[in-house]
């Protein structure tokens, strides 16, 4: 009986915190994010322009970005783009994660959080192409600083009331379920519809269930292994780690055909890339081109059947760019990294509050926030509701703000296209007048022929910057100072 009660006590406590945390996070928002007329915006490797037709419109200091006005320039295009990125935030109410009461990630799950979005950005380049964009992304209502509050304090009375009465009502999912789509008949509006479902079948591997094979419940079960339990705080380099876990041991057969891949000691074995591929004759293009939906992956039984011969790799590096602070010679260096299509973003943010950067303008970052708490959602029904998968509201962080601690990711689709893809970062991995330090370099060879810590599992190596685990160090948060 005791142990009853004090198990009620943790979930009233829990609510509160999830409550809590949603009204925190919602007033710290702004209503509006301006841009710069004058500017191009990229976003993860999309240039924009939102110069007006009119020579006039060009002396305005800025445009806000929610506002209702006729569009000008490629605002609507990148409003589109942008809104059609998977957005992964904070949930409650969920089942509880594993060896833990906690049904919510409110406060400690951010980077985490940061990580799937990323991930999902990738598996996007893999399914669905860079240029591919939800079709009701316009038809998001903005987030403002008025309606999450308000809805934060609906769910605090809310939750009290189901607290007292011992009771748990069923989570709030959103906008109603919309009915199920006709069967597609020319051939566009089949392969919108394809489209749709893997746009569906994606958002539901991030689901927050025990089952779902990128979820929260997922991730912080392989957390395990590298010390980090539900509540804990994890840096983008353990992150990486727990991510290149998660799709390695996946078991959906959608997912048989991509890995992932974590530099070690800011380096990338170009040989263990190469082995993740599948080797150097893999990933020929007649089923992957970049713009349409692998044709390997039409159907679960042709993937389920055989493995497929050549994978598709997620690159991730964990870098540090700077000291206490992010040195400012590495801006353009960021710049540069999200100008590319293949760039999947990188995850970051300040100090112990995360975020997923996808974009710049000027000086500034334009990114994704995790930091919203919003209900469950069951995404094991065919038609869950999507809008809560997808952010309207752009956010800008000025770069002096980033903390340098952060994980790039790159998407590669075949050896073949890795080779590419090492030749051009290599380009931009030069040293210069400003940057004497590469963020990160390329080199032949396995990492393991090198033999630079011996003895660290990859499980283990959350910190990136150990080079001779004899000697005594010093750790400043994700990363060890020699």
């Amino acid at each position: 009986m005791e142990n009853k009660g004090s198990d009620e006590v943790e979930k009233l406590k829990t609510k509160f915190l999830s409550v809590w945390h949603n009204v925190k996070y919602s007033w710290a928002l702004k209503t509006k994010t301006s841009f710069s007329r004058n500017s191009p915006v990229l976003l993860l490797g999309k240039c924009y322009h939102f110069k007006g037709e009119d020579g006039n419109s060009l002396s305005e200091a800025c445009y806000e970005a929610s506002d209702e006005d006729v569009f000008v320039g490629d605002v609507e295009a990148f409003r589109k783009d942008f809104a059609s990125r998977v957005w992964l935030t904070y949930r409650e109410e969920f089942p509880p994660l594993p060896d833990s009461t906690l049904t919510s990630d409110c406060g400690w799950g951010c980077m985490l959080r940061a990580g799937q979005m990323m991930l999902a950005q990738g598996l996007i380049l893999h399914f669905l192409g860079r240029d591919w964009t939800w079709p009701e992304a316009l038809t998001l209502q903005p987030l403002d600083t008025e309606t999450w509050t308000t809805t934060a304090a609906k769910r605090l009375v809310a939750s009290l009331e189901a607290s007292l009465q011992g009771a748990t009502g069923p989570s709030d999912c959103g906008s109603p379920p919309r009915p199920p789509a006709h069967a597609p008949g020319s051939a566009e509006e089949a392969d919108a519809h394809l489209k749709e479902m893997y746009h569906r079948t994606l958002v539901s591997w991030f689901g927050d269930s025990p089952s779902a094979q990128l979820g929260l419940h997922r991730l912080v079960c392989l957390g395990r292994t590298v010390g980090k339990q539900a509540g804990d705080w994890y840096g983008p380099a353990a992150v990486a780690h727990i991510l290149r876990k998660a799709v390695e041991e996946a078991m959906d057969p959608g997912l048989a055909g991509i890995t992932a891949y974590v530099s070690q000691d800011c380096t990338v074995y170009s040989a263990d890339v190469i082995d993740c591929h599948g080797g150097p004759t893999a990933g020929q293009t007649a089923d992957g081109a970049s713009d349409g939906v692998p044709g390997q992956q039409n159907s679960q039984e042709a993937s389920a059947s055989s493995q497929p011969s050549s994978r598709a790799v997620i690159i991730l590096v964990p870098v540090r760019l700077g000291g206490e602070k992010t040195n400012p010679d590495y801006f353009d260096f960021a710049k540069s990294i999200l100008s590319l299509e293949y760039c999947i973003g990188i995850i970051g943010g300040k100090p112990k509050q995360a975020c997923y950067f996808v974009g710049f303008q000027d000086d500034s970052l334009i990114y994704m926030d995790p930091h919203y708490c919003q209900s469950f959602v069951d995404v094991g029904t065919s038609d869950f509701p999507l809008q809560s998968y997808h952010c309207p509201s752009p956010k800008k962080m000025p770069f002096s703000k980033m903390d340098p601690s952060c994980t790039i990711g790159f998407y590669s689709r075949s050896a073949e296209d890795y080779e590419r893809i090492m030749q051009e970062l290599s380009k931009l991995l030069q040293p210069s007048a400003k940057e004497k330090y590469p963020a990160f370099t390329f080199v032949q060879g396995h990492g393991k022929d090198y033999d630079l810590s011996a003895g660290l599992t990859p499980e283990k190596r959350e910190w990136p910057f150990i080079r001779d685990p004899r000697r005594t160090v010093t750790t400043a948060g994700d990363f060890v100072l020699l």
